[in-house]
């Protein structure tokens, strides 16, 4: 059955209909906010997965660039290959919000795919992607326990601005996506330009505020069309068997729990299945998986026991205790800027790596052909967590974290007018015991002050994590990795000392109020000037000088017409010129010339190299010639390579000349004088003017 319903949103129009489009999916919605469209579907297999004991849910989102107008840049003319940077984040913050709504006990392989057909470049498809998401879900027979909507804030001259559009959003100072419920928010990303704890959260509820009339819009549509959601139930509990883990269990879990070394701890729990499995004996047999789950579960009761009761934390910290924290710049000879950071068990190497304007990134993408000159590159191994498996490129996760880490670095940066470097920095995780991308942001500042790239401010991050009992709530700073899986909430913080650059929340509880998120983040931000003292005992501001194997740039305009003569036939001069001296040499249309040496030596040599090829004649000055070619009224020398003047037989000698060839032959080199250069760059020569000066 179709149905549409509309609603006002940030001063246009969303419309939102189902029932006439992609009606074999489960649920499908078209998403239209002005001239931006969007086909959100949701499927479930017919048969349920009893094996499974995760979500099957998958979440894709699909860039077209038929959306545009455009045809892909791609060898084959179309979308292939991996999804991009951009397609892989827009479907994590769709997936993050959805996947805590699904019932328990649902087993059904689920997939939802989100089509960009029409982008306006004005207004952002991916908003659009995660209320239809939550539409198509709420319309279709899977029992979803939404809805949910999204919304983007931005802030404008000292204004909140719901759902600004891409050209508003060049004059904001916050960039977040705000994912709640009717109640409560349940999913935030984002980033600002410093801005206060205070004003990123009133940002984050005035976007709460604003999705309410997306969640009547879902709510009208459910009671339309809504199809009769699939009666699923949650796992029978098998209460002898949970009853006899728990009695043989319970002793050794406790030391489980308070063993503070992760390696030692996993073992502990390892050890601890296999004492307990044997004991279950002939009756449990086939239970074993069933009895795992048990342990799991035990394991989870336990530890957020000793949180909320006890309040005792795995490794004995208080609540808002951050791990020990170490640090050193320099770890790496050959990189340009590298630091190792270490934070309890986690630890990483983090790298930058300056280049030209030439290394930017470059995307072909809704928005045409556009350039990154910062990125962040986060790489999780198996080693860091002692285990062993496929290495197949970065992983959804990955190129999440750094994303975050990314543009919570990104705020700090130098004007590129000001240093006009390609920035790539690279995170390898060493260990991991939870906030590895935090410890990615705290190794990212100093490897690039390690690099001599003038950072506004240092920059770090804290991950803060929830504990919620009933009413009994403990809000918990820098958290290890079984507080992150066991716990309800796991909050990243980053920034200054001044401000937020960036953030990112997750839960698994339906929602947080306003005063845990502000007590979340203002813990935080203790946390995170802790973290800034400790980093500002290694580092505190970036070296005064690049370092030794860091390219240095130097600067020269020269004439736009010269530029064809720098350049040369097919690139021949500026190859040249690139390959003998090892440089790179970028130039623009007004005639800039950059150029990445090396050294300021080999700098200097290329500028004189330069210079020479597109130096212009000056009136008055006495030029070496060659005689390039002979004409009946004169010669004409080339004074500069590519420029040269025609010398008038009457210019030659200082007396009647008969014949030009009389005085000069084709190739000789002559010295002659600049007497003029008209309006159109012709520049009138003399023979005889340079000998009468040169003799004098």
């Amino acid at each position: 059955m179709f149905k549409q319903a509309e609603v006002e949103i940030g001063g246009r129009k969303l419309i939102v209909e189902t029932g006439r489009l992609a009606k074999q999916a489960h649920g499908s919605v078209l998403v239209t906010y002005g001239g931006t469209v969007v086909l959100v579907t949701a499927t479930r297999a017919q048969d349920a997965r009893p094996d499974v004991d995760f979500l099957p849910l998958t979440v894709e989102y699909q860039e077209r660039m038929y959306a545009v107008g455009r045809i892909p840049g791609s060898f084959f003319r179309r979308e292939i290959g991996r999804p991009s940077e951009k397609e892989t984040l827009s479907a994590r913050f769709i997936d993050r919000p959805l996947r805590p709504l699904f019932a328990d006990g649902y087993q059904y392989e689920t997939q939802v795919i989100a089509t960009i057909f029409s982008a306006d470049q004005q207004n952002e498809p991916d908003m659009l992607a995660m209320i239809g998401a939550s539409a198509a879900l709420t319309v279709s027979d899977i029992p979803f326990h939404g809805p949910i909507a999204g919304v983007r804030v931005g802030y404008i001259n000292g204004e909140y601005v719901l759902n600004p559009t891409r050209d508003e959003m060049e004059h904001s100072r916050l960039d977040l996506v705000v994912a709640g419920s009717r109640n409560a928010v349940v999913m935030v990303e984002g980033g600002s330009d410093s801005l206060s704890e205070k004003e990123v959260l009133e940002g984050i509820y005035f976007g709460h505020a604003g999705m309410q009339p997306i969640l009547d819009l879902q709510e009208e549509l459910r009671a339309a069309v809504g199809r009769a959601k699939l009666e699923v139930a949650p796992a029978p509990v098998n209460e002898p068997l949970k009853s006899r883990v728990a009695a043989l269990a319970t002793e050794g879990m406790r030391r489980v729990i308070t063993t503070v070394d992760k390696m030692e701890r996993s073992d502990a729990y390892r050890a601890l299945i296999e004492t307990v499995l044997p004991q279950l004996g002939e009756e449990y047999a086939d239970a074993l998986g069933e009895a795992k789950a048990y342990l799991y579960d035990l394991k989870k009761s336990m530890m957020r026991d000793r949180i909320v009761k006890e309040q005792c934390r795995i490794d004995g910290r208080r609540f808002d205790e951050i791990r020990p924290i170490s640090s050193e710049v320099q770890a790496l000879p050959r990189t340009h800027g590298s630091a190792l950071f270490t934070r309890g068990e986690t630890q990483v190497m983090v790298t930058a790596t300056l280049g030209s304007t030439q290394d930017e990134q470059r995307m072909d993408s809704l928005y045409g052909d556009v350039t990154k000159s910062f990125m962040l590159h986060y790489n999780f191994p198996p080693y860091c967590v002692g285990e062993c498996r496929f290495m197949r490129g970065p992983s959804r996760r990955d190129i999440g974290h750094g994303a975050l880490a990314e543009r919570s670095l990104r705020a700090v940066l130098p004007k590129d007018d000001s240093f006009p470097y390609t920035i790539r920095v690279v995170s390898e995780v060493l260990e991991s015991n939870g906030s590895s991308s935090m410890a990615t942001v705290c190794g990212g500042s100093l490897a690039l002050m390690d690099a001599g790239v003038p950072l506004r401010k240092p920059v770090s991050g804290v991950a803060m994590g929830l504990i919620k009992e009933g009413d009994e709530v403990v809000i918990l700073s820098d958290i290890l990795g079984d507080e992150d899986h066991l716990g309800d909430m796991d909050f990243k913080v980053t920034g200054t000392d001044e401000g937020v650059t960036a953030l990112q929340m997750d839960i698994k509880i339906e929602g947080v109020s306003r005063e845990i998120m502000a007590r979340a983040l203002e813990q935080a931000r203790a946390g995170r000037i802790h973290i800034l003292g400790k980093m500002a005992e290694t580092m505190s501001e970036a070296r005064k000088e690049l370092p030794e194997h860091a390219p240095k740039i130097f600067h020269m305009q020269i004439n736009p017409d010269k530029i064809r003569d720098l350049i040369g036939p097919g690139g021949k001069v500026i190859k040249g010129l690139t390959a003998e001296f090892n440089v790179k040499i970028d130039v623009e249309d007004s005639g800039k010339v950059m150029i990445f040496a090396p050294s300021g030596e080999v700098a200097n040599k290329v500028v004189a190299r330069i210079d020479e090829l597109t130096k212009e004649a000056e009136i008055g000055k006495i030029y070496k010639g060659t005689v390039r070619k002979i004409m009946d009224f004169g010669a004409f020398v080339e004074i500069l390579p590519g420029t040269d003047g025609l010398v008038h037989i009457s210019e030659l000698e200082n007396r009647r000349v008969e014949k030009v060839s009389d005085v000069v032959k084709e190739g000789e080199e002559i010295m002659v004088k600049v007497l003029n250069i008209d309006n159109n760059g012709k520049i009138r020569l003399s023979r005889k003017a340079a000998m009468e000066e040169l003799s004098s």
